[in-house]
């Protein structure tokens, strides 16, 4: 765990591997973020899926175990918010009104009032590596960047798949993001760790931004939730077991440091397009 200094603070990743018990799944959310509370963490970044999670998951199975933004899963994260006075963001298989075959992958973010302060719809859905989310998903809306404002710093949300796409997290950068946090379902295969590790780290160097992945420990997933800093310094990292908590301080003066040394952001020449909305 990196140490603190002047006018920095705690996050943290929790890993674990969530499956179909609910109930088991808010029982670990709960001990996970109670651990790093306990830590300093002032805000804890779970995996996506959190809510409910299966190897076979397709469309009947995921609307089933669907919920709204305002049902069970939710409010027990705003109530475990509250109780521990930090901000929670943790994934979850959302309900979409009048779509009986498809969800959305949402990412929830909870401050420490219990309010729902941010929503994030996957927009790249992983139809990759054998694997075709599309089937049971439904892309989010191109809308707003989803971001809220923690501790001087203001966060941007995405999700797993998004982040082999540069574009998404520039994007939430225009709209002032300096600390990215990435909910993550990132399925082992052949080369998928060097790619988790590279892809976010490259994302916090080239935007010069903290950014916290939070990732399912194995058996899917690769476990390695991380906290990379905008000179791309893992400041904590997990290992590959069920229940690790990583806690890091970050700082906004580290950014101001470090775009003063690296202005890459202000040395741009291109920008991102605004699609059509659709």
């Amino acid at each position: 765990m990196s140490a603190p200094t002047p006018a920095s603070v705690a996050i943290a990743v929790a890993q674990f591997a969530p499956g179909a018990d609910e109930q088991a799944n808010l029982e670990s959310i709960e001990r996970l973020a109670g651990d790093a509370a306990n830590r300093g963490a002032l805000l804890v970044v779970f995996p996506e899926y959190s809510s409910y999670f299966s190897r076979t998951m397709a469309g009947a199975e995921a609307v089933e175990h669907a919920q709204s933004l305002h049902g069970p899963f939710v409010r027990a994260l705003a109530e475990l918010a509250s109780e521990l006075g930090i901000h929670l963001v943790a994934g979850m298989i959302e309900r979409l009104t009048g779509d009986l075959e498809r969800v959305a992958n949402t990412v929830v973010a909870l401050d420490p009032q219990g309010q729902l302060v941010g929503a994030y719809r996957k927009l790249h859905l992983y139809d990759a590596f054998g694997s075709r989310e599309s089937d049971w998903l439904a892309p989010g809306p191109l809308e707003a960047p989803a971001t809220f404002p923690f501790a001087g710093f203001t966060v941007g949300l995405q999700t797993c798949y998004d982040v082999r796409f540069p574009e998404v997290t520039r994007r939430l950068v225009d709209a002032g993001a300096d600390l990215v946090v990435m909910p993550s379902e990132w399925v082992r295969g052949p080369l998928k760790e060097a790619h988790w590790r590279t892809l976010a780290t490259a994302r916090a160097i080239e935007n010069t931004i903290y950014l916290a992945a939070a990732d399912h420990a194995p058996p899917v997933g690769v476990g390695n939730s991380l906290i990379v800093d905008p000179m791309g310094v893992e400041v904590a990292t997990a290992g590959e077991r069920d229940g690790e908590v990583a806690v890091g301080w970050i700082s906004p003066a580290r950014v101001a440091e470090v775009r003063r040394i690296n202005p890459a952001l202000a040395l741009r020449r291109f920008r991102i397009a605004e699609p059509a909305a659709r």
